[in-house]
């Protein structure tokens, strides 16, 4: 399975409302919940008017589409990096699933994912 690189850092964060978001961005998760709304953005493209924020993450893409038949794919993944006490955060989209590693682990990260047999792109 191929896993590709992103090459900017990113934010986990929380706004008031929709509004505090610019949808002209590339890159951004949005979950809306009754709670909150939660943002996952290129951190220099984080809304100035968050309510918290977790700065230093790092993030891969599983390569292709995935198929939602696909069984334990974020789950092999994970429990690699757990295994080797690697947290992540994961979001998810129709296509594919994201793997968010904070900055620190992440060469680390690479390291184990390659020897545990996933391409790196």
């Amino acid at each position: 399975m191929k896993l590709k690189k992103l090459d900017y850092a990113l934010t986990a964060c929380k706004v008031a409302s929709e509004i505090d978001i610019d949808f002209s961005k590339d890159f951004y998760f949005i979950g809306k919940t009754d709670e909150e709304y939660s943002l996952v953005c290129i951190t220099e493209d984080t809304p100035a008017n968050t309510l918290e924020r977790d700065d230093g993450w790092k993030g891969l893409r599983i390569q292709g589409m995935l198929d939602f038949s696909m069984i334990g794919v974020l789950s092999k993944l994970s429990g690699v990096l757990a295994e080797n006490k690697i947290g992540i955060f994961a979001v998810s989209t129709f296509n594919t699933d994201y793997i968010l590693v904070k900055e620190e682990n992440f060469d680390r990260a690479l390291k184990i994912l390659s020897l545990a047999g996933y391409d790196i792109v």
